[in-house]
């Protein structure tokens, strides 16, 4: 019998370390579990930072955290639940930005390192201690790989696009109230 390889080893306690992390953070949006808001309250906070349609966009972020978290434990679909997780994650950091860097005073240090983390392991693979490598590497392809981090980065773009349109619609609408008044 071999020496497991080190490697492997390491992508196992990442994938389940970073996995865990993010599956219980979507949970809280979807499920309201370890203190979250679930839907309605996710919705609400949603709608607060200026991600339209609110609910649509709480079920979005929810399932790209606990689903791309589930399967990166897994090691199940690796490259579609890393870019998935990382997509995410971009919102999370277009949320945090105004705050700054570090995540001691809101900024957004944390759901990069998360999305950086979901992102490489989706890159990198899963390794030998996966369902991906279990299953023959269907649903680890190359192609797959560029599919699912174009598609995401494509999605990520205009969500987060989208969003700055609409908060600087607002601040421009509030400045003109204000030198009407």
């Amino acid at each position: 019998m071999g020496h497991p390889n080190r490697r492997d080893l390491g992508l196992l306690v990442l994938r389940l370390g970073t996995g865990a992390v993010l599956a219980a953070h979507g949970t809280q949006k979807l499920l309201g579990w370890f203190g979250g808001g679930g839907i309605e309250g996710t919705a609400k906070g949603m709608e607060a930072m200026g991600f339209h349609p609110p609910r649509e966009s709480a079920i979005a972020a929810g399932l790209g955290e606990a689903g791309g978290g589930v399967l990166l434990a897994l090691g199940l679909a690796t490259p579609a639940a890393g870019a998935a997780a990382a997509g995410a994650m971009a919102g999370a950091v277009a949320v945090h930005a105004p705050a700054g860097f570090f995540a001691q005073g809101g900024g957004y240090e944390y759901p990069a390192f998360l999305g950086f983390t979901a992102a490489a392991i989706g890159i990198t693979g899963a390794g030998r201690y996966s369902l991906d490598h279990a299953t023959g590497h269907v649903l680890d392809r190359p192609w797959v790989v560029v599919t699912a981090f174009l598609g995401t980065a494509v999605a990520a773009a205009a969500v987060v696009g989208r969003r700055a349109q609409a908060r600087a619609a607002a601040h421009r609408d509030a400045l003109a109230e204000e030198q009407s008044a």
